[in-house]
């Protein structure tokens, strides 16, 4: 289901794993490993702490919820993101962003 919302410019940054690789070549996009096991977590700009990092903090936040149906996934994805960048601060802004008075901030 990944394929056809990726764009075909995008670098995957991964562990070593063999079915990131293969994912990368099948989805005909970029993919660049870092050595976890040798202590290397960053190549350049990109390093996947910040992946590991938001997924221990969306894992975390979702169980609250007891589990996330997956359909359902990319609206808790989009409240994450909202919550994370502090673009929203207040029960009153999330309202109006949800009624879509703030259409850069709605939440779909």
């Amino acid at each position: 289901c990944l394929p056809p919302v990726i764009d075909k410019d995008v670098l995957l940054m991964t562990d070593g794993h063999a079915a990131y690789r293969a994912f990368a070549r099948e989805a005909g996009i970029s993919h660049q490993a870092v050595n976890l096991r040798a202590g290397i977590r960053v190549q350049g700009a990109a390093h996947v702490q910040n992946v590991n990092a938001y997924h221990s903090r969306l894992r975390g936040w979702l169980r609250i919820f007891h589990g996330v149906a997956s359909r359902y996934l990319p609206n808790y994805l989009g409240w994450r993101w909202i919550l994370d960048a502090g673009r929203i601060r207040s029960p009153e802004t999330l309202l109006k962003a949800t009624l879509g008075e703030f259409p850069h901030l709605t939440v779909t």
